[in-house]
């Protein structure tokens, strides 16, 4: 699991400078999902946008796609580098606190069941809460390490979002695997590609290889994976399907919904989320995202890509089922 990021790139300095406003004689810029610098200043960032320029020029994408800059949608890790201090006051404290308090009690429990007829069963649920919150530590950690240089990085771009002239990110999703999949072998010390299993939905035994590479990978420690229709925009009898769903893995959301969430009481409460208003915010954000996109290829004023962009921002604000 990494952290969401957007990078600008630009052929060289001067188109950096022009399109992005990028200033100081850069190539260009990790932002967050949200806009802001994803590094502070004196880090890692020029270092590695210089390897991903570089990567592009050995993938001669610069010419293939008839552009002098890339806006790319990646996911960059460790999770650490960027929520580290979220690590420390949300996860971290809630792990150790967990750990200590549940293995205090699963001692006095244990202790109990040799005195008390019928506790064998009070000290077997102790047992297996303490183990849970073993678990949720477990499951954060594995998603973070130290990093103190460059080659503790990895850069996942999973869609090119724009170029020159034109807006990619309604390319059909086979395309972005092969560009990006390119890129990556430019450069795979720094640059990871990503997986990916095409499933033909009218077809059981290709679902079956589908779920079972889902449960390997995730057994493995992986995340998880977004399931995406084969064209971006899909036209359904009920509108346009949902652009991606994310399916996580079992001790990846014991992180999001906490140490005890696959206890039978927790999963029938998660059962009863409610789902629409999350969708619906989803698909606007998706048509928002698109029309600025369109805007800035089309060198429209940049107060006019800032209307969709903070509508984006308004619509991430919506109150929705904390559940989710």
């Amino acid at each position: 699991m990494g952290s969401r990021a957007v990078v600008v790139l630009g052929r060289d300095e001067g188109v950096a400078a022009e399109r992005f406003g990028v200033a100081d004689g850069r190539a260009g810029a990790l932002y967050t999902r949200t806009g802001r610098a994803f590094f502070p200043t004196g880090t890692f960032e020029d270092e590695l946008l210089g390897r991903v320029r570089a990567a592009v020029e050995r993938a001669e994408l610069w010419d293939e796609l008839e552009t002098d800059w890339l806006l790319l949608d990646c996911e960059l890790l460790p999770w650490s580098v960027k929520a580290e201090e979220l690590l420390r006051r949300q996860y971290a404290s809630v792990g150790a606190a967990a750990s200590r308090a549940l293995d205090a009690e699963a001692e006095v429990y244990a202790q109990l069941a040799t005195r008390v007829d019928g506790a064998d069963e009070l000290a077997a649920q102790a047992v297996a809460r303490a183990a849970n919150a073993a678990q949720f530590v477990d499951a954060y950690r594995r998603y973070c390490w130290s990093v103190t240089s460059l080659d503790d990085l990895s850069l996942a771009p999973f869609q090119v979002l724009a170029t020159e002239g034109r807006v990619r990110a309604l390319e059909p999703h086979p395309w972005h695997l092969d560009v990006l999949g390119r890129l990556a072998d430019a450069d795979p010390a720094v640059l990871q590609a990503t997986r990916a299993l095409e499933v033909d939905l009218d077809d059981p035994a290709a679902e079956a290889v589908a779920i079972e590479w889902w449960e390997t990978m995730t057994a493995a420690g992986g995340e998880g994976m977004v399931v995406k229709p084969r064209d971006v925009v899909l036209e359904t009898t009920r509108g346009i399907t949902q652009p991606g769903i994310k399916c996580r893995g079992r001790e990846y959301l014991r992180i999001i919904y906490g140490p005890e969430y696959t206890a039978p009481k927790a999963l029938e409460r998660l059962r009863q989320r409610g789902l629409g208003h999350k969708r619906s915010l989803a698909l606007r954000e998706f048509s928002l995202g698109i029309e600025a996109l369109e805007r800035f290829v089309a060198r429209e004023p940049l107060y006019r890509v800032h209307e969709c962009v903070f509508g984006v921002l308004a619509l991430e604000s919506e109150p929705v089922d904390p559940r989710l």
